[in-house]
């Protein structure tokens, strides 16, 4: 078994450890299940009208936890009939309603430790002994309906995290801490960058200095791909369903649409550009000597999700894509992957994430169009052409999109966390004479399908933007922070320098600020410092005007000493930076 399966196997047995402590201590308590998560475990219960569980409870629970994994007790696996495990769990309606919808002839089995027996599939460790008692933590009580459904009872799920050693557990809680430090809901309020309203869900209100950095990263997608072959579209935010239906999303994507309706016909606000870029496509005759077309669309889309799922800025309901559409021949799949490869990678590499990123590669689902054997050929193409960019992939099965396979690219921010935003699907639906029917005229002077190539580097800008708000916790490299440099005279006898400095260093394309109100200058430099984290801070007094120079403070993250410079030189060293994407100041 690997050693990841091994510690989920841990944290399974840690669950039914925590459901035998709380029905200790909360007798009558009736349980559900239980099963391993990331980085834990979870288990639902239905307390007692007289006393449930609260969080002020987890260090009682805790307790007697670590007492029923000191008595190193066996987990014993049991297979039993229906009729006996019924008879077993007949006090426990949860467990008697998993095991009435089991398949006739599935086997059964229980598993018990000291005084506890639960309805299992397993596997278990052999003893309470392989838990370390110093290495798990309840974390937090949440409400969850039975199986999901919100007509069935509102349960208590109580979360814990659980890890092999005590290290393990202490460096995820200073990961939590830090996480929590840099929330990007939190940093938002802060820095002024945005705010999000509970009465248009799902939805960003970008502020000047979010807004400020949101521009920069489209404008710096935008000369990326530009320079990488590709051409800007624009396509409609409202289509017909006529067009959805053909495209095939009426059918397998209508629940995430919004839908409206004029002169008596139905329209859907676009939850995705690729239909419109086909129409580009056949808006006039095509040769093989046009193909590959590369199409880029920073189109805005929308997409119903549930308001339970949003999070910020990283799930939302409106969004734009750095997206873009490779209309091409079968012979030019593997050359236009391996592409799209070098540019994701000199992407990430701007903002510090090009050391470690995983490919997968997700395969057909049970809902998808098309034929198993096109399905097969298009995901050996998909991971040919990925090999052949120097990448290895592991695979997802079942997680295409419905019309093709597709890669996902994953990277890991400053905190270690896993993050999916790139991808590249390939399609042989969408342009199908049974689809959008796509064609264009080949070498043999007959009609073709192409192929179409669905790709974005960052994935959605908003959730982009939340994770390096987050990586960076708001301290932005100079080259992306909305402010680059705050300047700030140390009395009002040298505002007119400031604001000279200022002036020089936003002709030159520096986002700079002058700080001239009569506040004094240690309460500039604590909100310059503290809520606005631009990176250079220029004071500038007698001697500074007087010899042309500027006093540089750098951002604390640099690690660098204040220091003074000639202005003109400090013009030449951060227009570099900039120019370079730095990621050091």
């Amino acid at each position: 078994m690997a050693k990841d399966e091994n510690v989920q196997k841990m944290r399974h047995s840690c669950a039914h450890v925590m459901a035998e402590a709380v029905l200790h201590l909360f007798p009558g308590t009736k349980i559900a299940i239980g099963p391993a998560i990331d980085n834990g475990f979870y288990y639902d219960f239905d307390f007692p009208a007289e006393g449930k569980a609260t969080e002020s409870d987890f260090p009682a629970i805790e307790k007697e936890m670590r007492k029923i994994l000191a008595s190193g007790a066996e987990f014993v696996r049991k297979e039993v009939s229906k009729e006996e495990a019924l008879r077993q769990f007949a006090d426990q309606p949860y467990k008697v309603e998993l095991i009435n919808a089991l398949p006739e002839g599935e086997v059964i089995s229980t598993y018990t430790q000291e005084d506890f027996t639960d309805l299992c599939r397993g596997p278990h460790v052999a003893t309470t002994k392989e838990i370390n008692a110093q290495a798990f933590k309840l974390m937090s009580i949440a409400g969850a309906y039975w199986r999901g459904d919100s007509a069935r009872p509102m349960l208590t799920r109580i979360y814990a995290v659980a890890f092999p050693k005590p290290n393990d557990l202490k460096d995820y809680l200073h990961m939590l801490e830090e996480a929590e430090k840099r929330d990007h809901r939190k940093l938002g309020v802060q820095m002024d960058l945005f705010h999000l309203d509970s009465e248009d869900p799902g939805q960003i209100f970008w502020h000047p200095n979010g807004w400020q950095m949101y521009v920069t990263l489209q404008d710096y997608m935008r000369k990326k791909v530009l320079a990488d072959g590709y051409k800007e579209v624009n396509t409609p935010a409202i289509m017909p369903r006529s067009l959805w239906e053909r495209s095939g999303h009426w059918g397998h994507y209508q629940q995430n649409m919004f839908i409206t309706e004029s002169e008596k016909r139905i329209f859907a606000v676009k939850p995705m550009n690729c239909p419109g870029a086909l129409e580009i496509f056949k808006s006039r005759l095509r040769s093989y000597k046009d193909l590959p077309l590369r199409l880029a669309e920073f189109g805005h889309c929308v997409r119903n999700e549930p308001s339970g799922t949003l999070h910020g800025i990283m799930r939302v309901r409106g969004f734009v894509q750095d997206d873009a559409h490779i209309i091409c021949t079968e012979d030019q799949i593997e050359a236009e992957v391996a592409k799209f490869c070098r540019l994701l990678l000199d992407v990430y590499k701007d903002f510090g994430f090009d050391k470690h990123v995983t490919v997968k590669l997700s395969t057909m689902p049970d809902d998808h169009v098309g034929d198993e054997a096109t399905w097969q050929h298009a995901e050996a193409a998909l991971g040919a052409a990925c090999k052949s960019a120097g990448l290895e992939y592991e695979i997802q099965p079942k997680e295409g999109a419905f019309y093709g396979p597709k890669l996902e690219f994953k990277l890991y921010d400053t905190l270690g966390r896993e993050w999916q935003c790139g991808t590249i699907q390939l399609d042989y639906q969408l342009p199908s004479a049974e689809r959008l029917d796509a064609e264009y005229i080949g070498s043999d002077n007959q009609k073709h399908h192409p192929v179409m190539l669905h790709r974005a580097v960052l994935g959605s800008l908003e959730r982009f933007m939340g994770i390096l708000i987050e990586n960076f916790a708001g301290a932005m490299p100079a080259w992306f922070a909305f402010e680059q440099v705050a300047v700030v005279p140390v009395g009002n006898d040298f505002a007119d320098y400031a604001k000279k400095v200022a002036d020089e260093l936003a002709a030159i394309g520096v986002r700079a600020n002058a700080y001239l109100d009569d506040s004094n200058m240690k309460s500039k430099i604590k909100v310059i410092s503290s809520e606005h984290k631009t990176p250079y801070i220029l004071v500038v007094g007698a001697k500074e005007r007087d010899e042309n120079a500027v006093c540089v403070r750098f951002r604390a993250d640099s690690g660098k000493q204040q220091q003074t410079l000639p202005l003109a030189e400090f013009k030449t060293y951060i227009a570099e930076k900039i120019l370079n994407h730095s990621l050091v100041l």
